[in-house]
């Protein structure tokens, strides 16, 4: 790092104090990194990159497998940490966080060889008979990991397991407001031994995080959070074209056709949008439902929201919890105020806990809402759910493409061949039929969104392909060939030749065609011959 560089670095607490969501409890104290240690960070991960690449894919495979190992040996203390730390619900954690990391593991570890392997290409024209192409992946270098809060164990986990297996180097950054599954994400990774500098964990403050890793040379950036730090990280990024791996914010929409099964639609919304205290990005927010079904959807709807316990969940005893974040509660309630300024009503709300030291707010439906609303036009991230009636389901098509966010979306319906058909009308990255955010817990299923929702993708096949890039490797397969016809020198009998090529090839008539290939091999057999 240049002096100036340091000499202007920005000073912040050199300590993170992390607080129990659901109770005012303190959780502990957690040192900072500074930016001049990240500078340093990358350089040692740089060093080693090399190495750890060159090292077997069964051995990287090996040292990775361990982390399953680490959470199998800490399950319930790793769901209650979530817990703690987040304010989600205890069977949330597990559900959301805990099952998904250990599937990832065994996933990636079993296909990793195959993502990995080189890809030949079939032959595009004779003309280049003698070449043949492939593609081979390469991992980009010192990657860098900026996770969120909302699921912060298993959302980096997944990034860090593909980087490692793709055989980059690693800087994982967590959220300041969950250091306490940080660590045990770093204990996690560090359980399997792997050699010095391969994996590092940074805690620096969000704020400042993103310009001290593009700055310290990173080869390739990942960050999950909101569309405003998306679009700053890129305008950063474009000072040394450093790429980046976006996933953003979601506004992500539900359709409710006329043959839905109203108990599985009316179940899977609740859960869908008000899991984690509707604090994710894939989850429910917009509900268009068929005017043939919408009062018996609402009345369902409202039966199911209003029994829901939020709360601190101490021993299984509260389907809903805390807001991670309390600057999120002022944004959840700014959107349903501004719904019910321009005429909305609570349908229906849930109860919250009495005299309690939580960052808690009720889950609440919104009725006559429309897309003048904040809450039906921006994502609210909270527990919220806006429901809108639509007379077709064209109209509901056309409701939930109007945004400029394109995360998740799902359709209900008892006729699966007429939901895939909507579902392709849908715009956004992944879209499922009669369910809603699962599709994050697959493995195999890329994730990522459409128009601000993301740039990449990450989990599958897809997202193990960003964790590498594309080399192109072609050889020439018959050494006793001296030169391509076309080289040196030029002569009128070589640009014949090679106009000859193409009136062979495709030319009109048979005639054409059969001057071409003359042409061509007047000159042709100037490939074995040497140049005097």
């Amino acid at each position: 790092m240049k002096k100036s560089q340091a000499l202007n670095a920005p000073a912040y607490e050199n300590v993170t104090r992390s607080i129990n969501p659901g109770t005012g409890e303190a959780l502990g104290e957690y040192s900072r990194t500074s930016v001049e240690e990240i500078a340093q960070m990358v350089q040692k991960a740089r060093y080693v990159q090399k190495s750890w690449q060159a090292v077997p894919l069964k051995k990287r495979i090996s040292y990775v497998i361990k982390f399953r190992d680490y959470i199998m040996n800490n399950l319930d203390e790793l769901a209650e940490a979530t817990a703690r730390d987040n304010g989600k619900t205890r069977v949330d954690a597990m559900v959301a966080e805990i099952v998904p990391a250990a599937m990832g593991v065994s996933y990636y570890c079993k296909n990793a060889k195959r993502f990995l392997k080189d890809r030949p290409l079939a032959m595009g024209n004779i003309l280049f008979i003698n070449k043949r192409s492939k593609i081979v992946r390469v991992p980009w270098g010192v990657v860098g990991i900026i996770g969120p809060w909302n699921y912060p164990f298993s959302i980096p986990f997944s990034e860090v397991v593909m980087a490692l297996l793709a055989g980059n180097t690693v800087l994982l950054k967590t959220s300041d407001e969950t250091q306490v599954i940080g660590h045990h994400l770093k204990n996690c990774i560090e359980s399997a031994g792997l050699p010095n500098g391969v994996f590092q964990y940074v805690n620096i403050p969000g704020r400042f995080a993103g310009d001290a890793f593009l700055n310290a040379g990173l080869d390739k950036l990942f960050f999950t959070g909101s569309v405003a730090v998306g679009k700053y990280l890129m305008k950063k990024a474009s000072e040394t074209l450093t790429p980046l791996s976006l996933e953003l914010g979601g506004n992500d929409p539900m359709i409710v056709c006329e043959d839905a099964d109203l108990e599985r639609a009316t179940n899977g919304a609740v859960w869908a949008g008000l899991q984690n205290a509707g604090q994710s990005c894939g989850g429910v927010e917009r509900i268009y439902v068929h005017e043939k079904v919408y009062d018996r959807f609402m009345d369902m709807l409202a039966r199911k929201v209003e029994s829901l316990r939020v709360g601190y969940d101490t021993d299984h005893n509260m389907d809903i919890g805390a807001m991670t974040a309390e600057r999120q509660i002022r944004t959840v309630q700014a959107h349903i105020d501004d719904a019910m300024a321009k005429g909305a009503i609570i349908y229906a709300q849930s109860k919250s806990p009495k005299n309690s030291k939580g960052q808690f707010i009720p889950c609440t439906v919104l009725a006559d809402v429309d897309h003048t609303m904040d809450v039906m036009r921006d994502e609210t991230f909270g527990p919220v759910l806006g429901v809108m009636k639509v007379k077709d389901i064209e109209e509901a098509i056309e409701l939930a493409n109007d945004s400029y966010l394109g995360l998740t979306g799902s359709v209900w319906s008892r006729n699966w061949s007429r939901a895939m058909k909507i579902a392709r009308k849908i715009q956004a990255g992944a879209v499922t039929v009669n369910d809603h955010l699962m599709s994050h817990g697959l493995a195999e299923t890329p994730w990522g969104g459409f128009k601000q929702s993301a740039i990449g993708r990450s989990h599958g096949d897809i997202g193990f392909a960003e964790m590498t890039q594309p080399q192109v490797i072609v050889n020439d397969i018959l050494p006793f060939v001296k030169r391509d016809f076309w080289w040196h020198p030029h002569s009128r009998a070589v640009y014949e030749g090679v106009r000859g090529v193409v009136e062979l090839l495709y030319g009109p008539g048979l005639v054409r065609r059969l001057r071409g290939g003359m042409n061509l091999m007047k000159v042709f057999f100037r490939t074995f011959t040497s140049w005097k």
